[in-house]
């Protein structure tokens, strides 16, 4: 009587079982459809912060293993009225079915009980799997795994995980290499623009100098005025003294050069940012707005995200082009911004 009675109980409960389980399908399915808001590519998602394989997962829980078949029953009958199908970790109906079929491997409501609730578990860990969360991955898997090693689709998942940990460790590696390419491009911007600078002030210099000689050929230097003869006296007479020659005046200096007054951005050269290839693949859009200071020469001086949509997307991409922008020479510095637009569709 007393192994019969908690038989009964969870055969009466499994079809709230499986009305609670499809309700967390539907979930589980609409979620799937939602792109993870914190995915920035160059940069890992949650979960990925470990490349390396990821050790296996123990399946049940040592707290778990160590309640009685009466605790098991209850806490796996709470956990099914709660939700909890597959996690949180060492808290999920699963697991309680698991250790209750440890202690009692002849009860067939557990045994069924836990065929129920496989399908649940194999649409979670496919999720995991592509949101690259490897450990909850591994975790999910143990528990199939513990549950039927003979599930066909154990093998592929195993597969899945193994491939999506290669793909993660390769974009960290691109990813490295993408900075070290960004470093570089930017040193060459830089000496490129002090080069573009130096010129610049180059031929300034000889066209100030060149200006100047003109305007000194062109004034003539004066002469002081020539005396005139004093006529021949019957008498002797006093003379006035000759009145000195007028002082000549210095030879006026050239002007200096007015300073371009005209702070209109008038762009020379805007190339187009790169698109990065993991949104390209995913076919994501989005705009980033960019406040750059554009100095006398032409060249961006300095340049900062001001809002992104979606963030940390094309941020990256968005900054290195506006750098690379020219624009004529303006008479002072000029603040301003532009929203960049990335559409995959272009």
């Amino acid at each position: 009587m007393y192994v019969a009675k908690p038989q009964n109980r969870v055969r009466t409960m499994r079809p709230t079982m499986i009305r609670c389980a499809t309700g967390v399908l539907l979930l589980c399915a609409l979620s799937a459809c939602k792109k993870d808001p914190e995915a920035v590519p160059g940069q890992p998602a949650a979960g990925t912060a470990a490349t390396q394989a990821v050790p296996p997962q123990q399946a049940v829980s040592a707290k778990v293993q160590a309640m009685s078949a009466d605790q098991l029953r209850e806490a796996a009958g709470k956990a099914l009225t709660e939700q909890r199908l597959y996690a949180p970790a060492g808290d999920n109906a699963m697991e309680y079915y698991l250790a209750l079929r440890d202690k009692q491997p002849n009860d067939p409501a557990v045994s069924s009980a836990l065929t129920d609730l496989q399908p649940y578990a194999l649409i979670a860990t496919e999720q995991s799997i592509g949101r690259d969360d490897f450990i909850e991955a591994q975790r999910l898997y143990a528990l199939m795994d513990k549950a039927d090693p003979k599930a066909p689709a154990l093998p592929r998942l195993k597969d899945s995980i193994a491939t999506a940990q290669k793909a993660v460790a390769q974009r960290a590696v691109d990813a490295e290499t993408q900075t070290a390419e960004e470093t570089t491009r930017q040193a060459e911007l830089e000496k490129e623009r002090l080069a573009q600078q130096q010129a610049a002030q180059q031929l300034a210099a000889q066209q100030l100098a060149t200006q100047q000689a003109a305007q000194r050929a062109a004034t003539p230097a004066t002469a002081p005025p020539a005396q005139q003869p004093q006529p021949a006296a019957p008498r002797p007479v006093a003379t006035q003294p000759a009145a000195p020659p007028p002082t000549q005046q210095p030879a006026a200096q050239p002007a200096a050069p007015a300073a371009s007054s005209s702070n209109e951005l008038r762009p020379i050269s805007q190339p187009s940012p790169r698109y990065p290839a993991a949104a390209a693949r995913a076919g994501q859009s989005g705009t980033v707005q960019v406040e750059f200071t554009v100095g006398a020469d032409g060249s961006v001086t300095s340049a900062r995200v001001v809002e992104a949509k979606p963030p940390r997307v094309f941020d990256r991409e968005a900054l290195a082009a506006v750098k690379k922008w020219r624009f004529q020479p303006i008479g002072s510095p000029v603040t301003s911004r532009r929203t960049i637009d990335f559409n995959p569709g272009n």
